[in-house]
């Protein structure tokens, strides 16, 4: 049983990272793509934090993979969320629209990004922690 566990944490640590990798690289595809100004520089930071969050969910362990689970979910809905509101009421004076370069695409993937992040955590929260060792 154990071991069956260990199996569903490996695969779902692997598709949360490959998910956190298209987010950033979908930003950064757009930056090179033309788009700048703020949101070029918004969208080069989005790519570096999802190369980040995605190599932590893949090298990290105990705690500090609890805590990159949580951030890097927290990163994407965060990051779907500025897509929504540029969609809808405007993000720092952009209004975006869904027929802008890879929108639809972003909020696919996003969408399920949150949706495999979160099972992702779930697993890796409820993963019984080592005892500190005691020193002495």
């Amino acid at each position: 049983m154990a071991d069956n566990n260990q199996r569903v944490l490996r695969v779902m640590r692997i598709l949360s990272a490959l998910f956190l990798l298209a987010t950033g690289g979908i930003h950064l595809y757009l930056v090179f793509a033309g788009v700048g100004g703020i949101l070029g520089v918004a969208f080069v930071l989005n790519a570096v934090a999802g190369v980040v969050l995605g190599i932590a969910m893949l090298i990290l362990r105990g705690r500090l993979l609890q805590l990159a689970t949580v951030l890097s979910l927290l990163f994407l809905i965060a990051t779907l969320g500025a897509l929504v509101l540029a969609l809808t009421v405007g993000l720092f004076g952009i209004t975006e629209t869904w027929d802008f370069m890879l929108v639809p695409e972003t909020v696919i993937v996003e969408s399920i990004g949150i949706v495999v992040l979160a099972i992702t955590t779930a697993v890796v929260l409820r993963q019984p922690q080592p005892a500190a060792r005691a020193e002495g």
